[in-house]
């Protein structure tokens, strides 16, 4: 019997099998100045810290609601924890 691939709850949009949320975020992404987004290095580092994250379910943070792949995308954001985990 063959079982379907649960979908990952605790990971960002596309590993959670979100395709259309992902491409859709992604190019939410591209739309921001890039003198308004985080360089590449400092996203990943953001997105790295998000996937170890309790708060996190299919991409969404369950602290603030928002998409964690377009937050960490804007230079001026920061995790809505109190205690700030970047």
């Amino acid at each position: 019997m063959m079982y379907a691939k649960k979908p990952c709850t605790r990971c960002l949009l596309e590993e959670a099998g979100r395709q259309d949320l992902s491409e859709a975020v992604r190019a939410a992404v591209e739309k921001i100045p890039s003198d308004k987004r985080a360089e590449d290095a400092e996203y990943k580092r953001r997105l790295d810290i998000c996937g170890d994250c309790e708060h996190l379910l299919q991409g969404t943070c369950l602290k603030c609601g928002c998409y964690s792949e377009l937050r960490a995308a804007r230079r001026d954001s920061h995790c809505p924890l109190k205690s700030r985990k970047w």
